[in-house]
């Protein structure tokens, strides 16, 4: 059984930077794909990044392309999400999660693995 702390969230206005951390209590950390989805109030839930932690290879949704980076400190099991030039549209419940492939993740939605939650609000 593997689970995912989260930690971070918040509230930030318009055009301001959050970052979110995730951290795996599992004694494997290889083999795997961890990301963040999030669910917009009144929107069904989306895949927004993830990063295989073996290579470290990273995709993003295009709808936070270019303003989200997500990172790992693989030592700590631990990923990171960095936020900026956040817009209200941003405004979500935002979970880590895993899974064993990119498809769970950014995709289907289905990953094996679900954090607690982090709100994240972006006022205008």
């Amino acid at each position: 059984q593997v689970q995912l702390l989260e930690f971070g969230g918040g509230s930030v206005q318009t055009g301001g930077s959050l970052t979110l951390s995730c951290t795996a209590s599992t004694n494997s950390y290889s083999g795997a794909w961890m990301g963040w989805i999030r669910q917009i109030p009144g929107k069904g839930r989306e895949g927004i990044t993830a990063i295989y932690v073996d290579s470290g290879t990273t995709f993003y949704a295009d709808s936070v392309k270019g303003r989200f980076t997500i990172s790992q400190d693989r030592a700590e099991k631990t990923v990171h999400l960095e936020m900026n030039s956040l817009k209200p549209e941003d405004t979500a419940m935002y979970y880590c999660a895993a899974g064993h492939s990119l498809r769970s993740i950014m995709q289907t939605l289905t990953p094996d693995y679900w954090g607690q939650g982090t709100q994240v609000t972006v006022s205008s």
